[in-house]
């Protein structure tokens, strides 16, 4: 019993790795979008789209982390 709910809640925790994959597709379109619109301040825009890229990619390690805690402990 208890090793089946580990599985069902390392499932579930993997989720987050979807939202994480959205997100970041997300950032990516909204760079693609904002240099077309002004392409002047691309270098600006790109520093802001590292730092985004590297909060989402958080929030999916995070989620991972708790899959694996799950799973294994």
């Amino acid at each position: 019993m208890l090793a089946s709910a580990k599985i069902i809640g390392a499932g579930l925790a993997t989720i987050g790795l979807a939202g994480a994959g959205v997100g970041i597709g997300t950032v990516f379109a909204a760079l693609v979008n904002s240099t077309a619109r002004n392409p002047s301040i691309k270098a600006q825009l790109f520093s802001y789209t590292i730092l985004g890229f590297a909060l989402t990619e958080a929030i999916g390690l995070f989620a991972l982390m708790m899959a694996f805690l799950l799973l294994y402990s």
